[in-house]
């Protein structure tokens, strides 16, 4: 039965919501301002809060509350990449994708800081000392790139900023929004020994970001703790095709670290005819665009948009609580076995 409002009720307000779902009128607030899991507050009831709010089609007065807190209800994105990842295939694409529908979700406006692009091609937030961010109430970073001098710098001014992906500079406090990159690890090592694998390789990137080493340092445990044959090769694209033997040599599966290996295994394995998942199981532990080559191979299900989104809800419930939030972790889905296969008599 759905909640009755009164019909001298103009608009549902947040003691209503709390009063039909049971609640303090501050789990509701918690809950509308992305707060409530900093909060403790438990998923049973944050969900019932939600429940109520969509039967009686209430909206956060966003308008309200900015006027209050002074926010003009603008939120930079901010990338010290080159170029923004505005093309489907780009690998930073689907996080932008995930901030501009939380975006729309939570009722704010999107600033793309184009203008921090130099001539040499690099971007700075700073030029000749000015904050050029401070047009938004905050900003959400991502990309490999960084610039160290700079995130300290707007840490010490105190402008609110959260990065997509794990950032550590000593004596700075960067919230982040990273993933499980060890569950993942865990996860994929489960489907390939339930299909037999024992003896797995591991295809590493030359080129060695937190992400890349975080994964790496779970799979030699993992496989250390489970008592698999295990073996590293790490190597660039272009090499890929003359170290096949030593890749395939003694296993009967590959985990591949990056989409560029993953593509560059793709075209060697046909060439060899090798067939996947026939011959040789394969996990790709990152996600790949709909048009690359080895795109029908299993892959993790790593969360882009999920961390997107869940960017514009640290940095929101920053400005709302006026604190430095706790950094998140999104989990890592485990691979799907269509490229895994069942494991053959290694060679």
């Amino acid at each position: 039965m759905e909640p009755k409002m009164s019909p001298r009720a103009s608009r549902p307000s947040q003691r209503m919501i709390a009063e039909l779902a049971n609640v303090s009128q501050s789990a509701v607030s918690m809950v509308v301002s992305g707060q409530a899991d900093a909060n403790r507050i438990p998923q049973a009831t944050q969900d019932r809060i939600r429940q109520i709010m969509r039967e009686v089609g209430y909206v956060p007065n966003v308008a309200a509350r900015l006027l209050r807190s002074q926010r003009n209800g603008l939120v930079g994105v901010h990338t010290y990449e080159r170029v923004f990842p505005i093309r489907e295939e780009d690998y930073y694409h689907d996080f932008l994708v995930g901030i501009e529908a939380e975006a729309v979700e939570q009722g704010v406006d999107l600033v793309l800081f184009t203008s921090t692009l130099r001539a040499d091609g690099t971007r700075a937030v700073y030029n000749d000392g000015m904050n050029r961010l401070r047009l938004a109430d905050g900003a959400i970073f991502f990309g490999l790139e960084k610039d160290d001098s700079e995130l300290t710098q707007l840490a010490r001014d105190g402008y609110p900023f959260v990065f997509i992906g794990k950032r550590a500079i000593e004596g700075t406090d960067i919230p982040f929004v990273t993933a499980d990159y060890a569950g993942g690890i865990a996860a994929t090592l489960d489907v390939l020994q339930e299909a037999g694998h024992r003896s797995i390789r591991y295809l590493a990137s030359t080129q060695r970001a937190l992400p890349q080493h975080e994964r790496l340092e779970a799979f030699t445990a993992e496989v250390t703790a489970r008592g698999l044959r295990d073996g590293i090769v790490e190597a660039p694209a272009d090499e890929i095709r003359d170290r096949l033997d030593e890749i395939l040599d003694g296993v009967t599966a590959v985990l591949v670290e990056t989409v560029e290996l993953a593509d560059a295994l793709h075209g060697a394995l046909a060439e060899r005819g090798v067939r996947v998942p026939a011959d040789l199981g394969v996990v790709v532990l990152d996600a790949s665009p709909p048009n690359a080559a080895a795109a029908a191979w299993s892959h993790v299900g790593f969360p882009r948009r999920e961390m997107g989104a869940a960017a514009v809800r640290l940095l929101l419930a920053w400005l709302e609580a006026g604190v430095v939030p706790e950094s998140v972790t999104l989990p890592v889905a485990a691979p799907d076995p269509r490229s895994v296969g069942s494991a053959r008599s290694a060679d």
